[in-house]
């Protein structure tokens, strides 16, 4: 399915808060500015910010990154007090070419089958890949001293002109608090660190609205692992791999799904791996209602998990924000139910789990900014995006329940 692309603008400021109105993507070819002499001055001012090693918020099609030169230790460090990022948890390197990308290698590393299928069908795009990283060029705040270290090329016009204008590799994780829902506007990064950064270049919405799908396939079994999923679905990695390799084609094993690495949850190669991830300032609970309820899921009627949630003080009834898929069988509880105000998020329809995966941050944020009381987040069923749905609201979730409809 082809997801809708939002409309699209690009903004820079040198103080956080004034956005300058600039250009459309049509300025920007083959990861460079064009003529528009707007376009040109907004990507100019950013990469020289970089270069002169500070932070920059910029657009991708997965989310806003946070920005800072990758083999400069002093610069990445800004990356990890401007977040409150913890130290063990390692950064992806962003390249706008494969030149740059084996700058980064070692020189004896030749890519493999699936890795060389992997790139040419998904580069550049939401998919990261583990590579063996050169100690002598890639510093240990990167990789948070492994011995590979994780890349991608991103599809985003802006974010691909930038690094090509700054010619060097950029490390950037979300743009956002650590711990905090991954922001997909402008408008989530100025709210949350727009006092501690220099430049935001806004490119508008954020297609995919969820992070990269991160793949390792460096393990000697010849397997690939995907430690997070994300924009590339599985589905999508299992089918290019039979296409282009038949049957030596490498199994795909995802994590918590076909299997568990207690070593890599303590010490993880990737973001997204060991510390909760994506939650806002307010409760959120996950909504089970028609798969098999998880062992720590409470079970109760949907009826009576409503009235629940009615406010005791009758002057100020319980601010509810509802994320579900527009047809969800949910919405006919949450109608009119006295001492509950509710604010819904549709999430697409049930056969839409790509739009879901979109909406999920923006949601979270949206209604964080609205005030509610608490979150209910509606499941999805665990395929295609709806497998990175699910890996992020359970992250985000301080509780769950099972419904009975």
């Amino acid at each position: 399915m082809t997801r809708p692309r939002s409309p699209w603008r690009l903004h820079a400021s040198s103080a956080p808060c004034t956005f300058a109105s600039l250009s459309s993507p049509s300025t920007l070819q083959n990861g460079a500015p064009h003529s528009n002499p707007h376009t040109a001055s907004a990507v100019s001012l950013a990469a020289q910010t970089l270069l002169a090693a500070n932070t920059v918020a910029f657009p991708t099609e997965t989310v806003y990154g946070l920005g800072a030169l990758a083999l400069n230790t002093h610069a990445a460090a800004k990356i990890f007090t401007t977040k409150g990022r913890p130290a063990d948890n390692p950064l992806i390197v962003h390249v706008s070419s494969l030149a740059m990308l084996r700058s980064l290698l070692p020189a004896t590393y030749t890519l493999s089958p699936a890795y060389d299928a992997l790139i040419r069908h998904f580069w550049p795009g939401a998919l990261t890949l583990l590579f063996p990283s050169d100690p002598h060029t890639v510093p240990s705040i990167i990789t948070a001293g492994h011995p590979s270290v994780a890349v991608r090329m991103p599809s985003h016009p802006v974010a691909r002109a930038l690094i090509a204008v700054a010619n060097a590799p950029i490390a950037a994780p979300s743009a956002n608090s650590s711990g905090k829902p991954s922001p997909t506007r402008a408008e989530h990064v100025l709210r949350d660190l727009g006092g501690k950064l220099a430049v935001i270049l806004d490119g508008g919405f954020c297609d995919v609205g969820v992070e990269s799908t991160v793949v390792d396939g460096l393990a000697e079994d010849g397997a690939l692992r995907v430690l997070r999923p994300g924009g590339v679905t599985v589905e999508d990695l299992e089918r290019v791999l039979a296409e282009e390799l038949g049957a030596r084609a490498p199994r795909v094993l995802v994590h918590r799904r076909d299997f568990h690495d207690e070593g890599m949850e303590a010490a993880p190669t990737t973001p997204g791996m060991k510390y909760r991830h994506y939650s806002p300032a307010v409760p959120v609970t996950l909504l089970y209602t028609s798969v098999p309820s998880p062992m720590d899921a409470l079970r109760t009627s949907a009826a009576d998990f409503f009235a629940s949630l009615r406010s005791p003080e009758a002057s100020r009834p319980t601010r509810v924000g509802l994320l579900t898929p527009s047809d969800s069988r949910l919405l006919a509880y949450a109608g009119a139910l006295d001492g509950v105000e509710w604010f819904p998020f549709p999430l697409g329809t049930l056969t839409e789990p790509a739009i879901s995966a979109q909406r999920l941050f923006d949601g979270l944020l949206t209604l964080e900014q609205e005030g509610v009381d608490l979150i209910l987040v509606e499941e999805v069923a665990e395929e295609k995006e709806g497998l990175a749905f699910m890996n992020r609201i359970k992250k985000a979730a301080s509780t769950s329940r099972w419904l009975e409809l």
